[in-house]
């Protein structure tokens, strides 16, 4: 359950990311919006907002979402079209700011500006992610087997490591692809901890078992 809602808060996120990005540029190129719909579908929820009355409607089935602008190739199947729109529907002054009437460049940006916003929230969220830190386990050495590499090494229990010659080690994940790396170049390696009396010590680490026992 929890995954399927939170399948569910994601898409609607990405999708309303994307169509507020198409509403937003439309605006800017002073296009005419008639509906900006979140899911589709049955609308669940609807409201008029805005000077240009734009409906905001949020529907049953959250699997996408659509901004429908005015354009008048929509009426094209009728009869003497454009005289019906200005004369019965819009004004020749909305008729003006309809999508098929821009010029080719905006008409570009205004289809390129959904992608976009998505491509900016991603860069967001990774900033943001950088930002409060990775989650890891941090790098501290737990029971040293007997006759291990280790213990060669003169590990104690409680140390945490800082540093892999000379390399910042934040969890173990990054200490264990540097010693991998660190295999293919040399045998041994300078480990640098700090005990649980938050003394720094220097030890060096035989590695040249690494590759053969992966």
């Amino acid at each position: 359950m929890l995954t399927a809602l939170a399948f569910i808060f994601t898409l609607g996120l990405l999708v309303t990311v994307h169509e507020f990005g198409h509403y937003q540029v439309a605006r800017w190129c002073g296009v005419k919006v008639l509906k900006f719909s979140i899911g589709f579908g049955k609308p669940l929820w609807s409201k008029q907002f805005g000077v240009d009355k734009t409906e905001l409607v949020i529907a049953a089935i959250p699997l996408g979402g659509y901004v429908k602008m005015l354009d008048e190739r929509e009426f094209a199947d009728e009869p003497n079209a454009d005289l019906q729109l200005s004369q019965t529907i819009y004004s020749e002054t909305e008729l003006k700011r309809a999508f098929n009437r821009q010029s080719v460049y905006k008409r570009i940006a205004i289809v390129l500006a959904g992608p976009l916003a998505n491509l900016l929230l991603a860069i967001f969220l990774y900033w943001l992610l950088f930002m409060m830190g990775i989650v890891g386990i941090k790098p501290i050495i737990g029971k040293v087997i007997e006759n291990s590499p280790a213990a060669a090494a003169n590990f104690v229990l409680g140390d945490t490591i800082q540093k892999i010659n000379g390399k910042h080690v934040a969890s173990w994940q990054d200490a264990g692809w540097i010693l991998l790396n660190e295999s293919f170049k040399s045998k041994s390696v300078e480990v640098e901890v700090l005990s649980r009396s938050q003394k720094t010590h220097t030890h060096q680490l035989d590695i040249s078992n690494i590759n053969s026992e992966s």
